[in-house]
């Protein structure tokens, strides 16, 4: 089905707005995967807080002109689906890997962060990134240490005075 021009501009639009505000991108050939495929597809998408959508080429350079992900229009060529990480830089990654291993026809085109585009091979490292809230932990676990180990420090003066006078008490229980 043809869009006609007021369609068009809907859909750039919707686009741009999207990729003004990613993390990341994928783009992915999506040739051979059935409607099922697709729909179980989005789905996982929708869950991951990822925005994927199919996108005619032409349309698509229009939209991420202007945004961080302006370095992927030359290699914009054939049936591709675009995926736009919006909670976290690897949820899109993350998606894109784990239903392509289920399913060969999904083969990773472009990958895109922070205005570079990277290899397709890099979508396994893309993916590794950890979520917003792993990288809140291993933050805090990062700040906490410092406090631990002084508190532990100064735990071990009293507790070898402990041990030092538990010594002395069973060594002259001994040689009494």
């Amino acid at each position: 089905m043809a869009l006609n021009l007021d369609q068009k501009k809907a859909v750039v639009e919707e686009v741009a707005e999207v990729a003004s505000t990613a993390y990341s991108a994928v783009a992915a050939e999506y040739l051979g995967l059935t409607v099922e495929e697709m729909t179980e597809l989005r789905a996982k998408a929708r869950g991951e807080g990822v925005y994927l959508r199919v996108v005619k080429n032409t349309l698509a350079r229009r939209a991420v002109q202007g945004t961080d992900f302006e370095c992927i229009q030359d290699g914009l060529t054939g049936p591709l689906l675009l995926a736009f990480s919006q909670e976290d830089p690897g949820s899109a990654a993350r998606v894109i890997k784990d239903f392509s291993k289920s399913n060969d026809k999904l083969i990773v085109k472009l990958v895109s962060i922070g205005g570079q585009l990277l290899d397709a091979s890099e979508l396994d490292r893309l993916a590794k990134l950890p979520t917003r809230d792993q990288a809140i932990s291993m933050l805090m676990a990062v700040m906490k240490a410092p406090f631990d180990k002084f508190a532990r420090t100064l735990n071990e003066v009293p507790g070898k005075l402990v041990r030092t006078v538990a010594a002395v008490r069973d060594q002259k229980e001994g040689a009494a």
